[in-house]
Formats: structure tokens, C-alpha cells, sequence
């Protein structure tokens, strides 16, 4: 049989501020630049979801691309959109909401609604400019 992936990809706005509490003002300023706005900042984040797998023999689906959709709309959209990540989401009470961070979120978020049999992998865009890959393999 041969691998086949599905991309589903998404969009959701939020905002963050990038800040160590372990670190004093001038350190947060000087490593997170105007990321530690302490009044926060937003993104117009693009997701893609991947999930790669070998497809059903009776339907040619690797996955329905509608439950991906409702899962990610479910688990993820209905979570970060319009929020503030650092204040209204709670895996991020305790983790700086860096890209890297948001997107091992939102794998750790789908992945127990994933088959094993599939590979899960996250790509999102803080921006057009600045893309992030989760897991990288």
C-alpha cells in the first residue's frame, strides 16, 4: 500500500505576549522585543494540519476530511480563536506562547483523537514570514 497525506488547513486570530516571569524587564525586552508588549499583540495565525497514512481500502480516505475539520474546529479553533492565549487558554497559564509552543499545543491537543496508524504533524503560521513545523522528522 502506499502513504498517502490530508492537509486541512485553518485560520484562527489571537493574541499573546512573549515573557519570562523568571526574568527581570530589560532581559524580557531585550530577548522578546516588542513580542513582550505587556498591553499583548495579535496574529492572524494559518494552520495546516497533516495527517499521513496509508487509505482505508473501502473508502480511499486516509480520513474523512470532515471529522478532521470538526476535531480541529472542536479542539483547537473553538480554544485559541479570539482569545488571549496568555490570560483565556489554559495550556498556556504556565508556558510562554511562543509559535513552537502553539504548535506542540495543538498537536498534544489532536493527537489522542488521531489513530496510531497516522502521523500527525502541525505547521502554522505566525506569519507569512515565520512558519513553524511540529513535530519536525
Amino acid at each position: 500500500m502506499y502513504k498517502t497525506a490530508i492537509i486541512r488547513k485553518e485560520h484562527f486570530n489571537a493574541a499573546h505576549r512573549l515573557h519570562n516571569p523568571a526574568w527581570d524587564a530589560q532581559k524580557n525586552k531585550n530577548v522578546f522585543g516588542k513580542c513582550n508588549n505587556p498591553h499583548y499583540h495579535g496574529h492572524n495565525y494559518d494552520l495546516e494540519v497533516k495527517i499521513i497514512g496509508i487509505p482505508n481500502k473501502d473508502t480511499g480516505y486516509v480520513m474523512d476530511a470532515k471529522v478532521l475539520s470538526d476535531l480541529i474546529k472542536n479542539q483547537v479553533l473553538d480554544r485559541f480563536d479570539h482569545k488571549n492565549l496568555n490570560i483565556e487558554v489554559e495550556e498556556f497559564k504556565n508556558l510562554n506562547p511562543t509559535a513552537e509552543n502553539i504548535a506542540r499545543v495543538i498537536y498534544d491537543l489532536l493527537r489522542p483523537y488521531i489513530s496510531d496508524d497516522f502521523e500527525l504533524r502541525i505547521k502554522l503560521f505566525e506569519t507569512q514570514r515565520n512558519i513553524v513545523e511540529y513535530p519536525y522528522l
